[in-house]
């Protein structure tokens, strides 16, 4: 058996614009400012977060390679179940170390950033694509010897700095390295960047954490307007309290989205599902105070415009890039508007008229073939989506609004329907809003799916359970062009 030492390994999973390379740069340094030899190499990952870069760090002591008579051969890259240190610059990267076999119970210390930025495949989810963060560091914590982790990103951005400087002081917070915290700070002295920031990111990774703090309490809404705090009295006068976060949620977006009128129209809903049969508890008014105002708020074109125009967003992004205060910041979006938006945008009967196969659908037609970049960061392009988001005041009149409308009223009679027959299947239906969402293209497939759906629940009905239901719902969530829904319903015969 070897009684050879072996190197310190150290592998980083970091994304682009997060420092790794910093952050491997600083260990190489600290190394070799403090007696060891030190390597480091990198395999860039993929764009778009379907991917990180690796940087893999391996460190041996100069006095010891001088007393074995010889220079230490170390690895380019890290091998499952010999990787020392793990550091994640997010938490599905974490998840994605131990997937590779890099982290192991027997040896390896795991620091991550338990913030999320989320891979493209949670994002272009029809349902629910998230991977669930308690469960991701339960996994880890059961595949790490030492497994710290904390909002690393918040701690960076609180800091003024980058991730990876937090990540550094975890590591060296964590006393795994045989390296004191001065050695530490002098390595970030010695680069010479961004250096008082950087150190205060570094010390906030000494800063005490709860391991499980207490989710703060959520204070309740104090309104300044009249008409907002008559629309609070009555979802605390009309709906029993487990609902009523909910709903106060549902009113704050319709308020957001329109006005009072149409916060009020949304309890007006809410009334008669109040009284439907529920088992005794309140899920179907929850389920269904939650999805109508997701229906309700749905993103027609003004919405659209009027979120890509606020100055939340500009903030949002300009901090999301850290723009200094002697950039300037273009925002470019792609934007494809369809004849049927344009036609939905439109007065009822105008946009009915132009829906209809004649030469003014088809002049607008050849003009929405091909999408448009437009310059929200430039005074003409601000001004033409600010200029449609303006159109919010009158959108009751428009065509897309009479359609929701009527749709949304059809959902509402389907879950009573349900409900009388069977609680737990009026909970399924309401659950089914969910196959509508987006807009465009998106939303047309959607939609479809659920036209679709909600035929086979008519067609089936008390013959239907619930559970039949949610695996067709869960069937179209998979697939979006409908194929998995048609199997499931010629498997229950409901074709």
């Amino acid at each position: 058996m070897s009684t050879l030492m072996q190197p310190l390994k150290i592998a980083i999973l970091a994304m682009g614009g997060e420092g790794g390379g910093v952050l491997a740069d600083w260990l190489v340094d600290l190394g070799e400012h403090n007696g060891w030899i030190a390597q480091t190499t990198s395999v860039p990952g993929v764009a778009q977060r379907t991917g990180a870069t690796i940087y893999y760090v391996e460190l041996y002591p100069l006095a010891q390679a001088t007393a074995d008579g010889g220079q230490p051969v170390l690895a380019l890259m890290p091998l499952p179940g010999d990787v020392d240190v793990v550091l994640a610059s997010e938490l599905m990267e974490a998840g994605r170390a131990v997937q590779r076999g890099l982290v192991t119970p027997q040896r390896t210390t795991l620091i991550a950033s338990t913030h999320r930025v989320y891979a493209i495949s949670e994002k272009i989810a029809m349902g629910e694509g998230r991977v669930d963060s308690n469960e991701l560091i339960a996994h880890a914590a059961r595949a790490a010897k030492t497994f710290l982790h904390f909002d690393m990103a918040q701690a960076a951005a609180q800091s003024g700095s980058m991730i990876s400087a937090v990540l550094f002081g975890a590591l060296s917070a964590s006393g795994v390295l045989p390296f004191s915290r001065a050695q530490f700070e002098a390595t970030i002295a010695r680069g010479g960047i961004s250096v008082i920031s950087s150190l205060l990111a570094f010390g906030s990774a000494y800063a005490p954490r709860d391991a499980a703090p207490a989710a703060a309490a959520l204070a309740a809404p104090q309104p300044r307007d009249p008409q907002v705090t008559a629309l609070l009295a009555r979802v605390s006068a009309e709906f029993p309290a487990a609902a009523q976060p909910v709903l106060i949620e549902g009113v704050r977006r319709m308020l957001d989205y329109q006005d009072p009128a149409y916060a009020a129209l949304y309890l007006d809903r809410m009334l008669p599902v109040r009284a439907l049969p529920c088992d005794g508890g309140s899920l179907l008014l929850r389920d269904t105070a939650r999805y109508l105002a997701l229906w309700m708020s749905y993103e027609d074109t003004i919405r659209v415009a009027d979120l890509k125009t606020r100055a939340s967003r500009f903030a949002r992004v300009q901090a999301e890039v850290g723009v200094k205060a002697d950039q300037q910041l273009a925002i470019r979006e792609f934007m494809h508007p369809r004849v049927e938006e344009i036609c939905d945008t439109l007065p009822a009967g105008l946009g009915r008229w132009l829906a209809q196969p004649n030469w003014a659908h088809r002049l607008v037609a050849r003009f929405a073939q091909k999408g448009r970049v437009v310059s929200t960061s430039s005074t003409g392009g601000f001004l033409l989506l600010y200029g449609l988001s303006s159109l919010r005041r009158w959108r009751r009149a428009t065509l897309r609004y009479q359609l929701e409308t009527a749709r949304i009223e059809q959902w509402l009679k389907e879950i009573a329907t349900a409900a009388a027959i069977n609680p737990a299947l009026g909970v399924e239906v309401a659950q089914c809003q969910r196959l509508v969402k987006g807009y465009g293209d998106t939303h047309s497939r959607g939609l479809a799916n659920y036209t679709t759906l909600m035929a086979a629940v008519q067609r089936a009905g008390p013959r239907l359970a619930a559970a039949a239901l949610r695996e067709l719902r869960d069937a179209a969530l998979a697939d979006e062009y409908g194929k998995q829904l048609q199997t499931a319903l010629r498997r229950h015969t409901l074709v």
